[in-house]
Parts: C-alpha cells; sequence; structure tokens
C-alpha cells in the first residue's frame, strides 16, 4: 500500500488535466487581427487571468510531482514509471501551456503599444490635414502684392 498513491493525488490529478484541458482550449482560440484596443485590452485581461490560475494550479502539480517521487521510491519500478511518464507528460503539457500564455500576453501587448502609436499618429496626422485644408481654402493674395504672396509661401 505504500506504492499506491495517496486518494487526493488522483483528485488532484482531475483537478489539474481538467484545468489544462480548458487553459489549452482557452488559448488554441485563433488571433484574429483587431483594431479595437478596447477588445485587446479584454483578451489581455483573459489572458492575465489565466497566468494567475496558471500559478494557482501551480501548488497542486508540485504536490503531483513530490508524489511520484516518494512512490517511485517505495514502489516496484513497473509501477513507478507507469507514475513518472504520466506525470511526465502532464509537465510537458503545463510547461508548453505557460511558454504559451507568456508569449500570447508579450505580443499583445506588443501589438496594443504599436496599434495605440497608430491611433496617435492618424489623430495627428488628421489634424494637421484639417489645418492644411482651412489653409487652402483661404483666398489667394492678389497678383501685384508681393509681400502677402511671400507670406502665403512661406506658410506652404
Amino acid at each position: 500500500f505504500d506504492s499506491l498513491p495517496p486518494a487526493h493525488y488522483k483528485e488532484t490529478m482531475n483537478t489539474i488535466l481538467v484545468w489544462i484541458q480548458q487553459s489549452e482550449t482557452k488559448l488554441s482560440v485563433p488571433q484574429v487581427a483587431v483594431a479595437e484596443y478596447e477588445v485587446m485590452e479584454q483578451r489581455l485581461r483573459e489572458l492575465k487571468a489565466l497566468q494567475s490560475s496558471l500559478q494557482e494550479q501551480q501548488k497542486g502539480l508540485n504536490f503531483l510531482s513530490t508524489t511520484v517521487e516518494d512512490m517511485a521510491r517505495k514502489a516496484p519500478a513497473e509501477v513507478s514509471q507507469r507514475y513518472r511518464s504520466e506525470i511526465e507528460v502532464i509537465l510537458g503539457r503545463w510547461k508548453k501551456l505557460s511558454a504559451q500564455l507568456v508569449e500570447h500576453c508579450q505580443k499583445l501587448e506588443e501589438l496594443m503599444t504599436k496599434l495605440q502609436r497608430f491611433q496617435n499618429d492618424t489623430k495627428t496626422l488628421k489634424k494637421w490635414m484639417a489645418e492644411v485644408d482651412v489653409f487652402l481654402e483661404e483666398e489667394w493674395p492678389a497678383l501685384g502684392d508681393s509681400e502677402a504672396l511671400e507670406k502665403q509661401l512661406e506658410q506652404c
């Protein structure tokens, strides 16, 4: 009986597996080009919440790892190997999920910065274009008024 995992092990294993599956599904949502900053902010909040959840689940993963190591010392080789294989698969998925989460957050933050810069540049450009329109709509000075013509040339 020493080589069998505690009852809490299977329960924790199922919880972690369900959580990993749900998180993988959330991350597999196709990334679409979004030009709305608010939508991007919402997605970033969701990813940050998922990162927090990942940290909360870490305790359960640590429990599984230490339990497998304890069992490996006490259990026959074939039993301990089965549990080690099981935990290695979970750890692999966990690491991949964690890396994807960090990558998605970084990429989204970069895109949000670019979009913000683009929106600011667009706003500046529109303001400048409006000023140019006002200038172009002004009345042209008379041909003989060289002083007014020079002033307008400078403005151009």
